[in-house]
């Protein structure tokens, strides 16, 4: 019987999430169909057993060094171990020959570390978890790094965002090979979401760290998300902490690494997100809560920030909850 033949590549101090995220979604999709079936094994090298980040144990079902062609998907679990992996020449060299045999490569998190030492990155865009993006650009200066996406797909060769991204990009998979319909029945019995689009932002205002101890830009921070409805360009942002526009402006940069006027930008999106998610406002009432003016404002804004039209990420959002 034709399988489509999934190796998960594993290692010391993996992540059993980066793993798990694969190896479940896969065989939920089994379990509903998926025509021809994954046969997904996880890899190792010589085939021991690896102790993951988290101190638990997994089984690997294969010697990385043993596997052959041609395989449909090889996919790099990332974790803390990354470093070390993307170190070992023998790793790296198995993961450089497997790619060569199979249909499509992809990587979680971290695991881009491993696939840009093996020189599959080269020449082409790629993400991991936002914290490790700027090393990763500067360790590959032939990768362009993008911190944002949540997973990219550039040929054969996808690479996701931290941890449970991979859930976003194997249901990518799963639709890509079954259809849509398959892929939602996933994502329900994974009570995840069908699903986020690739380009949305890893990191949300409402789950990022707290602004920085600079005082003034703490206090403007919170002037923003208490007033975005108001004027808030970057004069008027200045006026109201008693700064000059550019010293403003150099703060940002400094800390946040934003301009004030793309901060701003980014809040509102975020809250608009968070109303079109948790209410059913008129798209012109989330527009003026955010202090985008009009709908139509407000959908290239966030065209620009999640690659989605609010409309539809509405729908998603409700698609996924209901």
């Amino acid at each position: 019987m034709e399988t489509r033949r999934t190796v998960v590549v594993a290692y010391e101090a993996a992540s059993l999430l980066d793993i798990a995220c694969v190896t479940s979604t896969l065989e939920e999709a089994n379990w509903h169909g998926a025509a021809p079936c994954y046969e997904v094994r996880v890899a190792t090298p010589g085939g021991r057993p690896v102790t993951c980040g988290t101190g638990l144990t997994v089984q690997a079902q294969l010697a990385l060094e043993r596997i052959t062609g041609p395989l449909d998907t090889l996919v790099v679990s990332g974790g803390i171990g990354h470093d070390d992996a993307a170190a070992n020449p023998f790793v790296v060299a198995h993961v450089r020959r497997l790619a060569r045999e199979s249909r499509r490569v992809a990587s979680v998190c971290t695991g881009a570390f491993v696939l840009a030492a093996a020189g599959l990155l080269d020449g082409r865009r790629a993400t991991t978890h936002w914290q490790l993006a700027r090393e990763l650009a500067e360790r590959h200066p032939r990768v362009a790094v993008d911190p944002d996406p949540i997973f990219l797909r550039d040929g054969d060769v996808a690479t996701s965002a931290g941890v449970t991204a991979a859930l976003d990009l194997t249901l990518a998979f799963v639709e890509e090979d079954n259809g849509a319909e398959l892929a939602r029945t996933v994502a329900r019995n994974l009570v995840t979401y069908l699903q986020r689009p690739g380009n949305q932002a890893q990191m949300s205002m409402f789950v990022a760290p707290p602004p920085p101890a600079d005082s003034l830009v703490r206090r403007t921070v919170d002037f923003i998300g208490g007033h975005l409805a108001d004027d808030l360009s970057t004069a008027a942002l200045a006026a109201a902490a008693g700064v000059s526009e550019r010293h403003l402006t150099r703060l940002f940069l400094r800390h946040l690494g934003l301009t004030p006027g793309r901060y701003v930008r980014q809040a509102r999106a975020e809250a608009a997100a968070h109303l079109l998610a948790s209410t059913s406002l008129p798209m012109s009432a989330v527009a003026a809560r955010c202090g985008f003016g009009t709908a139509e404002t407000l959908r290239q804004a966030f065209l620009d920030r999640y690659g989605v039209s609010p409309s539809r990420y509405r729908l998603t959002q409700s698609s996924a909850t209901g």
